[in-house]
């Protein structure tokens, strides 16, 4: 019988997360294919590690002081993380959003205390733009500092110090493969960085929801997007700070649809209910495993991040009249009204 481990500081509950060999994926790719639980993070997402670090990074920079105020643009979940992490060490949190995401996660953030400001979405060139409008509250308000996620490398170096060492680990050493989606490419990068350290063939793929640009640049050297995505959090037009320099090997371009059956039949066949951005995870990591079984390895091992928790998405991703708004499949079981 194990303990569970003894925490002292509850920022300690961030990180350490659970892997799982996931049966459904594994058995379609012809290898193993293991999930990461970001889930398990205390604000039920994987942000919860890039908030800390870029607050903690703040602190040690003497910029963020005593009573401060953090504020950040983000489609949710890096601001629920925020905001759990300035709760614990006593700051206030202003999150600005795109007024498009999930009702859950604009809940979510006004139940933990943060002042939530919405706004219309719009490309990165506009100045309303989310990301933009963060930075001048930031600057227009008194002791506060803007966590500028996309562009600070503390976001990263989370990953780098704990992500890939913990799958790393986790999985005694044999890991062959790591992929996920794109939103600031911290995640991408951090885990690819940290993995490559320790071994310089594991293969790092970037998986890209349609409506993003990314796979175009890697496939091709050019940034250009094609057709949409209604995942929230991913999905990524411009080189961003955290994304220079990252170790990308190879790279796939996954649909909706494709993504929303793996969330499908996670639920129904492993009891995991997760978002859309997991899917999309999970489907590039069994493209990924394939990729490395037609080479001849049949053992490999391929990594990917398990985002968030599907009850962040009850009012989108889990309901019959969105998911037909959008034209998209309606799971069998929420039937067709």
């Amino acid at each position: 019988m194990t303990t569970a481990p003894v925490r002292t500081d509850t920022l300690d509950l961030i990180g350490n997360t659970p892997i799982v060999l996931l049966s459904g994926p594994s058995e379609a790719a012809g290898c193993e294919i293991w999930g990461k639980c970001e889930f398990a993070n205390p604000g039920a997402s994987v942000k919860d590690r890039a908030a800390l670090y870029i607050v903690r990074d703040a602190e040690a920079r003497g910029e963020l002081k005593a009573g401060g105020t953090v504020v950040e643009g983000t489609a949710g979940n890096t601001g629920i993380g925020i905001a759990l992490v300035a709760n614990a060490l006593g700051y206030k949190t202003v999150i600005v959003m795109p007024d498009n995401q999930s009702r859950e996660k604009m809940d979510t953030l006004r139940a933990l205390g943060a002042e939530l400001v919405t706004v219309p979405p719009t490309k990165f060139a506009d100045p309303n733009h989310f990301v933009h409008t963060s930075r001048r509250i930031a600057e227009e308000t008194d002791n506060a500092i803007w966590a500028n996620q996309f562009d600070n490398v503390a976001n990263r170096r989370a990953h780098i110090e704990g992500t890939a060492p913990e799958i790393w680990a986790q999985l005694e050493g044999r890991v062959d493969g790591f992929t996920c989606a794109v939103g600031t490419g911290g995640t991408l990068a951090g885990v690819g960085m940290g993995l490559k350290a320790q071994d310089e063939n594991v293969r790092i793929a970037l998986t890209d929801p349609h409506g993003a640009a990314l796979f175009n640049y890697y496939a091709n050297g050019e940034l250009k997007s094609e057709g949409s995505s209604v995942a929230e959090g991913i999905g990524q037009g411009r080189i961003t700070a955290n994304l220079e320099d990252a170790p990308i090997d190879t790279q796939f371009r996954i649909s909706d649809e494709e993504g929303m059956d793996w969330v499908a039949r996670l639920l129904r066949e492993e009891g995991l209910c997760l978002g859309l951005s997991s899917g999309i995870n999970v489907a590039g990591a069994v493209a990924l495993g394939r990729q490395l079984v037609a080479e001849g390895r049949e053992d490999a091992r391929v990594a990917t991040i398990l985002c968030d928790s599907g009850f962040r998405y009850l009012s989108t991703l889990y309901n019959a009249e969105w998911l037909k708004k959008k034209g998209l499949p309606v799971f069998d079981w929420l039937g067709s009204s």
